[in-house]
């Protein structure tokens, strides 16, 4: 099978080490590399550095609706294109070049959670189970029929960033093995159950702990580790990275031992916290030598 894979960040690299090791890849585009680091030089992305390890040709176009660009991926002769949070729009005449059209790695169970931010919104809606989906790409927002789906739960204290890490490899699997057994009947999504995954706005990070416990645990868990829940500390912004659900009760906010906090109703035990300028650190070490105020921000 000729595959043209599009990806952009870590999400991606399962698929792209899966399919390389079993197909032909055309040619790999990924999003331009973006300045980063202290000298804010440009940067590849995990897909394009990954690609070049492999010696596989990266196309890093800014957009794909110019017609030369589409007569350039068109000119490859791809059986299939696969996308993994590639990042950009594939306009119709892309969409339509190979011969079996884009397929799309979605890392939710289709139609719930289309959209941006699916991982993020499943931790933080405290979905029992999640899953990824393999979706023929049509114009719409994650409209298309699914050819294939694989679920697994959530669990408890489960992070954004865990279940990151599970759905990529799971991904990967499912679409070497829809790869393997083209062409397969796509079905259409049920239009009952639609849900949208917003892109995380910052502003969403800081913890209200007037909320109730479980609503601020699955935000805790849910932004980690990017863009990461947040409180002030003695006038200091922390960063809480995993926690889980506690017994106890008082005011929202309070401190009632340790690193379990009082929420509006329950209490939530921080288990990980960064704080400014440092590395990620367990609530115990974290809290060595340097105490919490009896109140919480």
């Amino acid at each position: 099978m000729r595959v043209i894979f599009m990806g952009t960040p870590d999400f991606s690299l399962p698929a792209l080490r899966a399919i390389a090791a079993r197909h032909e890849l055309a040619a790999v585009y990924s999003q331009p590399p973006r300045a980063a680091g202290r000298g804010q030089r440009p940067r590849p992305s995990a897909v394009q550095a990954a690609a070049e390890e492999l010696g596989i040709k990266v196309r890093t176009p800014l957009r794909l609706r110019d017609a030369d660009e589409q007569a350039a991926f068109s000119a490859l002769g791809a059986d299939v294109a696969v996308v993994a949070a590639y990042g950009l729009i594939l306009p119709q005449p892309v969409l339509e070049a190979p011969r079996f059209g884009c397929l799309n790695i979605h890392a939710s169970l289709l139609p719930r959670w289309r959209g941006a931010a699916p991982i993020h919104r499943a931790v933080m809606a405290g979905d029992a189970e999640t899953g990824v989906a393999i979706m023929q790409m049509e114009a719409g927002l994650d409209t298309g029929p699914v050819l294939a789906e694989a679920r697994t739960a959530i669990g408890a204290e489960e992070t954004t960033a865990d279940l990151h890490d599970r759905l990529a490899a799971m991904g990967a699997g499912l679409i070497v093995d829809v790869l393997d057994r083209l062409p397969l009947p796509a079905v259409p999504q049920p239009e009952k159950g639609v849900t949208y995954a917003a892109k995380i706005d910052k502003a969403e990070a800081r913890v209200d702990w007037t909320r109730p416990a479980a609503e601020v645990d699955r935000l805790i868990r849910g932004l980690s580790p990017f863009p990461g829940a947040w409180c002030e500390i003695g006038g200091e912004r922390v960063k809480l990275l995993r926690s889980r659900m506690a017994a106890g009760q008082g005011r929202p906010g309070q401190v009632l031992d340790g690193f379990t906090v009082a929420c509006g109703s329950g209490a939530v035990e921080v288990l990980e916290a960064q704080r400014s300028g440092k590395k990620p650190m367990a609530a115990g070490e974290l809290l060595h030598g340097w105490g919490l105020p009896a109140q919480l921000d």
